[in-house]
């Protein structure tokens, strides 16, 4: 189902961490707002943290921070 997909864009660490398993990643890659990891055939994985209020309210993620990781994976995709 997912034969198209260039960019998977994880949403948290607990995400990354599971799209990083599906990949069949070993090691696991370390997660990272931004990160980028190859998983092979064309695909990237791409990292933000979670848009969660903890998240937001506090500024660990801003509203430009999201946009710029969303931008990338447009850019990724678009190969």
């Amino acid at each position: 189902m997912l034969e198209r997909v260039r960019v998977i864009v994880c949403l948290g660490a607990l995400a990354w961490d599971a799209a990083a398993r599906w990949a069949g990643l070993r090691p696991l890659p370390r997660f990272g707002h931004g990160r980028e990891v190859p998983i092979g055939t064309g695909r990237v994985l791409l990292g933000t943290y979670h848009p969660s209020p903890q998240n937001t309210r506090t500024g660990r993620l801003t509203a430009a921070m999201l946009d710029s990781v969303m931008s990338r994976a447009v850019e990724l995709a678009d190969g």
